[in-house]
């Protein structure tokens, strides 16, 4: 449903305030709908037309069970296209709907600036219901049954992609140039002294020395040929392009992963762009927007927003309270080698240069970085103290959760890590031919977050469903020691060296 005249006319002054602040938006498209439409929209992840699955109906009931117990409200939910959708609840207030499309123009601003979203599909929306219409089809084509069950299995992996794909270019999975029949054998040059005089070839490269010299180019010739050559991040992709799948499930797989690919930078930035939006619209709410009997209203909202649950962040508090920092900073001059050097507490207090670069600081920030980069670069040990963040773990012997550090770089340290391929672990193919016998190698990344067996076990049991035959996959116990998880079809083994 389209906007009455009254929220046409604000729309309209929030606009033209957003773009005389320096923010550049696509095209926005604001829907009104009730809450029943709004938890539909959100079970789709803003998109109105979906491929029919359980996962979206579950949401739902989620989402509106939430809202009828009081225990959350979606004020409203905005899609990355060209352009973009923004659909407001109808039982806001105009204060709240003010707040909302202000909101709302910020993270429209950061879906169009950002690096990371630079490469991300404008036409989603028209792209996601053309996957359900495919999906239907098929279901028609294979069954209901079918076609679900080999869905589930892909969106069981749907994490498992390079999460920088979407903002670098697709890698060539060429063949190097040579030919299908080629004996790369052929193509090898064998190193050889040098040799001022044809007759002495023989005793300057004897036969042995030759031979030796071709076994080892022949030995890293071998290693260059392993399929993949280099560990493969992107599994969906590997398992799209090289598993042993009927067209149809080809079909599916791609366009699942594409989905997927859409939907990492949201993941990537959310602190960001929930912190640049909320920075907005506090901007623009406190500049005039929000009329002088709306401002104790507004601060209440905005303040629940804001709210940090004991145990958990907050990524609209964080990402709007570093933007402020970054801000205040750079008009002060509080940053370089002269800032870094002076340890005088009274100076640093007062320390004000009046550079006014704070604005194209931010805009800068918004552009260029991602959660990782940003939280690594902005966030000051004054920031962790003013934000109260701290490390905490379960004692046994209390019976209770304590604080475990307030080290500033022990807390950064932690939230990098949370931060870091969405506190996921790092799963890459290492051998498509393991064991030279067809089966599939995995490998875990044991630097980053751990394996969790039961998780292990299901995922290896999906993965083997597409790539059809038994997957495995090699991770590090808690004691050090090499271990390979398996999966035949029937059973789940373990193999320790």
């Amino acid at each position: 449903m389209g906007l009455p005249e009254p929220l046409n006319q604000q729309r309209d002054t929030i606009r033209d305030l957003a773009l005389e602040q320096g923010l550049d938006f696509f095209e926005t498209v604001f829907v009104l709908v009730n809450y029943r439409r709004m938890c539909e929209v959100a079970s789709f992840e803003g998109f109105p037309k979906r491929y029919p699955h359980w996962r979206f109906g579950m949401e739902f009931e989620r989402n509106y069970k939430l809202h009828g117990y009081g225990l959350a409200k979606i004020y409203e939910l905005v899609v990355n296209n060209d352009p973009c959708y923004a659909y407001l609840l109808e039982g806001n207030s105009l204060m709240e709907q003010k707040m909302v499309m202000a909101h709302v123009y910020g993270h429209c601003d950061f879906f169009k600036n950002n690096y990371f979203f630079a490469r991300t599909n404008r036409k989603m929306i028209d792209t996601t219901a053309n996957h359900g219409v495919r999906i239907r089809r098929y279901m028609d084509q294979h069954g209901i049954d079918v076609v679900e069950q080999f869905v589930d299995a892909c969106l069981s992996i749907d994490n498992l992609i390079d999460p920088f794909a979407p903002a670098a270019r697709m890698e060539d999975r060429g063949d190097g140039g040579l030919e299908f029949n080629d004996d790369p054998r052929e193509h090898q040059t064998v190193p050889r002294l040098k040799v001022d005089k044809s007759y002495m070839e023989s005793w300057i490269n004897p036969p042995e020395y030759i031979a030796e010299q071709r076994k080892i180019k022949e030995e890293k010739q071998q290693e260059q040929q392993r399929f993949p050559e280099q560990p493969e991040r992107d599994i969906m992709g590997f398992l799209m392009e090289f598993g042993p799948l009927e067209r149809w499930q080809r079909h599916i797989l791609g366009m699942l992963r594409e989905e997927a690919l859409y939907f990492t930078p949201q993941r990537q930035t959310k602190i960001m762009n929930e912190g640049w939006a909320s920075y907005w619209h506090s901007k623009m709410m406190t500049s005039g927007l929000a009329d002088p009997d709306e401002i104790i209203d507004f601060a209440e909202t905005h303040s629940a927003t804001m709210a940090t649950t004991p145990g958990q962040t907050n990524p609209y508090k964080i990402g709007l309270e570093l933007f402020r920092d970054i801000e205040e900073r750079w008009d002060k001059g509080q940053f370089g080698e002269e800032w870094n050097a002076c340890d005088d507490f009274r100076q640093r207090s007062n320390w004000n240069r009046h550079l006014g670069l704070g604005r194209e600081k931010i805009f800068e920030v918004r552009k260029l970085h991602n959660d990782v980069t940003f939280i690594d670069e902005f966030l000051t040990p004054a920031m962790i103290d003013r934000l109260d963040l701290y490390n905490y773990r379960f004692d046994p012997k209390r019976g209770q959760w304590i604080i475990d550090s307030r080290d500033p770089e022990k807390v950064r340290e932690r939230l990098l890590f949370q931060l870091t391929n969405s506190g996921q672990p790092v799963v890459v193919v290492e051998d498509a031919n393991y064991r030279n016998r067809g089966e599939l190698l995995l490998a875990h990344r044991t630097d980053q977050t751990g394996l969790d067996k039961t998780y292990a076990k299901r995922t290896l049991q999906n993965v083997l469903t597409i790539w059809q035959r038994p997957v495995h996959i090699r991770t590090v116990d808690h004691r050090g020691k090499t271990i390979v998880w398996s999966h035949d079809g029937e059973s789940f083994g373990v193999e320790k060296s």
